[in-house]
């Protein structure tokens, strides 16, 4: 199945540069592009594609404004938000999460690196970038944001001591992999697990379970001189 991208930036050589690189793999193609935020509502609306490429500063509607939009409308749940920007830091990555993008990544990756983004958050998987760490997650994710509601914890009654277990240990930043060594049980075994935890938690994607995770209190980050 083509993955359908959409393209939000103000830059217009960026766009046709980004429209030439995904245009040429035969697994995706550019439905329609944006030059702001209420472009990128309006025209992801209009098309639906499977992913969004939002640069986060453009005129008018911010890149994070569009994604909070966008993540909110019921008819859009199979949408998913990749951001994509110069300003990659601390705030911008927690602000990202909390709007419900699925990934985030630098504007100076390489063609192979975002190409293999887009496909990593159209099948419903989080993407941090390298410089996105794990720390920065954790020290931000329950920043109290006034603009945020935070998830309830009785919101996790609905799942198992497992489910929970695994959901702890991937917002903590593990892989797949990661988890299946340590609990000892394969890889598919722990996507099933974090494949029901999403469902019970109506997540779009595993990056939101991470910010469920924080928010309701299972996993707490640590303390500011720990990171």
């Amino acid at each position: 199945m083509t993955i359908r991208v959409l393209l939000a930036d103000d830059q217009a050589l960026l766009r046709a540069t980004f429209r030439i690189l995904i245009d040429s793999d035969p697994g995706m193609t550019v439905v329609a592009e944006a030059t702001d935020g209420q472009a990128a509502i309006d025209l992801t609306r209009a098309h639906e594609p499977d992913v969004v490429l939002m640069d986060i500063r453009m005129p008018g509607t911010d890149g994070l404004t569009a994604t909070s939009d966008i993540c909110s409308q019921p008819e859009l749940t199979a949408t998913r938000v990749l951001i994509l920007t110069t300003f990659e830091n601390d705030q911008n990555v927690a602000k990202a999460l909390r709007a419900g993008a699925s990934g985030f990544l630098g504007k100076d990756v390489s063609p192979d690196v975002l190409l293999t983004g887009i496909r990593t958050v159209a099948a419903g998987e989080s993407l941090l970038s390298p410089t996105a760490t794990r720390a920065l997650i954790t020290r931000f994710l329950a920043t109290p944001d006034s603009g945020a509601p935070l998830a309830p914890p009785e919101r996790l009654a609905t799942l198992t001591e497992r489910e929970r277990e695994v959901m702890s240990m991937a917002a903590h930043g593990g892989s797949n992999a990661d988890i299946a060594t340590q609990l000892v049980v394969s890889p598919l075994t722990v996507r099933s697990h974090i494949q029901r935890a999403m469902t019970k938690l109506h997540a779009r994607d595993r990056a939101q379970l991470v910010v469920i995770a924080y928010q309701s209190g299972l996993v707490q980050p640590p303390p500011r001189g720990d990171a």
